[in-house]
């Protein structure tokens, strides 16, 4: 089975013993083969991202090769289409690849000749597909603003929401334990929006005295209260044009809480001590460390601004359950702080990586942060302060035993490596210095799918 093989094909022709005999030729060598005896439905299967290749007969009822060729370069023009062709059809063939066709087969066919332009252009695609990534891995990493570091499935697909809810003015929710990072996530949806240029305002609803909070976010005229000598603007006020951060929206007074559901439906304010209303273009970010459902249905948050605010609902996830993004992450933080102080970062131990792996990381991306700092500052005379705490698998409590680490730890190794290759097995298993059987059984033991590292 080769390298490429696994990719999804889409073969289309209108005879029956050619769809038969290709398609069985390409799942012996380890193709997902689809095929179809008319173009028709072929775009509804296919987007920008689509790993796989097209095969398709030029002279097809209805829509032909060469039309379907052009309709999916309208959807992306590097995928890869070859055409079968009949013996009078090579100069039209011909034609076809100057105007963005793969390559040609001329009917009849050996299989080997099909398996070999096939493979080609599937690693066409691959490549194709990598440099994609990287090329939006650099833009996001030059990007200004905050990051969301980390390339686990999870982070992956929180940093795809983020950049989608960016583009719109919907309100958002952030739910996260403590430490997660979600100023830093507000940030980002910030600094990719079209409000990037305008104020990103934050207040802390669990650090203003109760009576002051009102002040601070809506504002006061001169006199509205005994000490209010002059006009102050309040945060929403600020954040006009702009984004307004709530973070630990829980603790928000219930009295104050149906003031901003009527400033979330209405988009305006009054100052205190004055009946204007100011009108508002605002995006409001919340952000709560438990949960505000629960709490309304406990009758500690109201309901109706709950639903409110839960326009898009983004969910951190915790450390413990993304532990293949540690050694990236703390990576990160130790060359920032290598830069802050003036520090040489020397590289962490085996053994300490391990036990950064292992553990339970209550206070989240904050606590490793910390400890990254720490490292840069002390170097190997920094102790790990969980060094001598009992491990505990994923917060159950339970000890792991050593060969429940070592396993783990193993499993660690390779799923980095095959994210660093791009799901190859060929460089993961020279990078790890493993016979190819070995690689696949231990793939198959901790149910690694090299598909799954596929960009």
């Amino acid at each position: 089975m080769t390298e490429t093989a696994g990719a999804p094909i889409i073969l289309v022709d209108d005879e029956k013993h050619i769809r038969l005999a290709a398609g069985q030729t390409l799942e012996l060598d380890g193709y997902e083969v689809e095929t179809l005896e008319r173009a028709e439905g072929v775009l509804d299967k296919i987007d920008d991202a689509w790993p796989g290749v097209i095969v398709s007969d030029i002279n097809l009822p209805g829509m032909d090769g060469l039309q379907l060729m052009k309709k999916v370069q309208t959807v992306d023009p590097e995928l890869p289409v070859i055409l079968i062709t009949g013996h009078g059809d090579i100069s039209m063939a011909v034609s076809a690849i100057r105007d963005g066709a793969y390559d040609f087969i001329e009917k009849p066919f050996a299989s080997e000749f099909l398996l070999d332009t096939v493979r080609r252009a599937v690693d066409k695609r691959r490549l194709t597909l990598e440099n994609r990534r990287l090329r939006q891995e650099l833009e996001s990493q030059s990007a200004p603003g905050p990051r969301i570091v980390g390339n686990t499935p999870k982070i992956q697909a929180l940093r795809e929401l983020c950049k989608t809810v960016a583009q719109t003015p919907a309100d958002v929710l952030i739910t996260a334990e403590t430490g997660s990072g979600k100023d830093l996530l507000a940030r980002y949806i910030h600094e990719r929006s079209p409000r990037r240029s305008k104020n990103f305002v934050a207040i802390n609803c669990g650090a203003v005295p109760e009576n002051l909070i009102e002040s601070e976010l809506f504002g006061h005229e001169a006199g509205a209260f005994t000490g209010a000598k002059s006009r102050r603007i309040g945060k929403f006020e600020h954040a006009n044009g702009g984004t307004l951060f709530l973070d630990e929206i829980e603790s928000m007074p219930m009295s104050l809480q149906v003031r901003l559901l009527r400033v979330l439906e209405e988009r305006a304010i009054e100052r205190l001590g004055s009946n204007q209303l100011i009108p508002l273009d605002i995006r409001v970010i919340a952000a709560a460390k438990g949960d505000l459902k629960r709490l309304a249905e406990e009758g500690r948050f109201r309901e109706d601004l709950y639903y409110r605010l839960n326009v898009v609902r983004i969910d951190i996830p915790p450390l413990r359950e993304r532990r293949d993004d540690i050694p990236l992450l703390f990576q990160h933080f130790t060359l920032v702080a290598s830069a802050l102080y003036g520090r040489e970062v020397l590289e962490l131990s085996a053994e300490r990586m391990h036990s950064l792996l292992l553990h339970d990381w209550p206070g989240n991306v904050r606590e490793l942060r910390n400890l990254a700092e720490r490292y840069v500052l002390l170097g190997e005379s920094c102790t790990f302060d969980f060094d001598n705490r009992p491990i505990t698998d994923d917060g159950s409590g339970n000890g792991l035993t050593l060969p429940e680490q070592v396993e783990r730890f193993e499993r660690m190794l390779i799923h980095t490596e095959l994210s660093n290759h791009g799901g190859s097995i060929k460089d993961t298993l020279v990078a790890l210095g493993l016979p190819r059987k070995t690689l696949y059984d231990k793939m198959k033991k901790y149910g690694l799918d090299k598909n799954d590292y596929k960009p």
